[in-house]
């Protein structure tokens, strides 16, 4: 996302459960907990009203903000960008996982997978064996995992990743998205392992665009960062979002 700051002031925050955000406390973390610190994020730094974009987990996040700030009379962000938000519903969280399973546990995966124990490289190097064991752990995301190469690692709690996913139940937020009036963006791969069809409910209920890039899965800042940042610098650019 730091392609967005030749143009863009960011800000970035690590939520609560992961990077360095963790922690101990042994209270339940739920959606709503992460909804409430961004909230205290957007306060503390003085983003009134904030043009917020949204990656994955990041994406839903960003729309279960906005709707309960609309249903607390409360303003609303000034745009919402959602790169591949997580599914909408939890039948399309569902069907995700099931996806990403069969992904993982395919032939290409599992040879590459068998390359890596072959190759003696957890002895000669471990560092750089950690790194492409966790490349290989979500190789399922990408439309070719091969591409699943020089990526950053991030580790969130999964006590925490469960606690936030049983908060919301038997979920479904399209119903309420069209309430919703605030400008938004929806961008997602074609072969995204969650459902293309829980973006497309998702922006034909808040009446916003929706940009399908092709040959792309859940990571399109890697698998094509042209197509990616040319829509969202379009809708940055369309609703007046702060530049530098």
């Amino acid at each position: 996302m730091l392609e967005l700051a030749r143009d863009h002031e960011l800000t970035f925050y690590d939520q609560r459960g992961g990077g360095r955000s963790r922690t101990d406390d042994p209270a339940p973390i739920t959606w709503r907990t992460h909804v409430a610190d961004l909230d205290a994020v957007i306060a503390e730094m003085g983003l009134e009203p904030p043009t917020i974009v949204g990656y994955s987990w990041g994406g839903l996040l960003a729309l279960l903000h906005a709707s309960e700030r609309a249903a607390n009379g409360l303003a609303l962000p000034a745009a919402l960008a959602l790169i591949d938000p997580a599914p909408l519903t939890r039948q399309y969280r569902a069907e995700f996982e099931a996806e990403f399973a069969r992904r993982q546990n395919g032939p290409r995966i599992q040879a590459m997978r068998g390359a890596l124990a072959a190759s003696g490289l957890r002895e000669r190097d471990p560092d750089a064996y950690r790194q492409r064991a966790f490349e290989l752990s979500v190789a399922g995301y990408f439309a070719d995992p091969e591409e699943a190469r020089d990526l950053t690692p991030f580790r969130v709690v999964g006590r925490v990743q469960q606690s936030v996913w049983e908060s919301l139940g038997d979920y479904d937020l399209v119903d309420s998205l069209g309430g919703l009036k605030v400008p938004a963006l929806f961008v997602h791969g074609r072969e995204d392992p969650i459902p293309l069809l829980s973006s497309e409910r998702g922006a034909r209920a808040m009446d916003a665009p929706l940009v399908v890039i092709e040959r792309c899965g859940h990571v399109p800042y890697v698998e094509q960062p042209a197509a990616l940042f040319a829509a969202l610098d379009e809708f940055l650019a369309a609703h007046g979002a702060p530049r530098r």
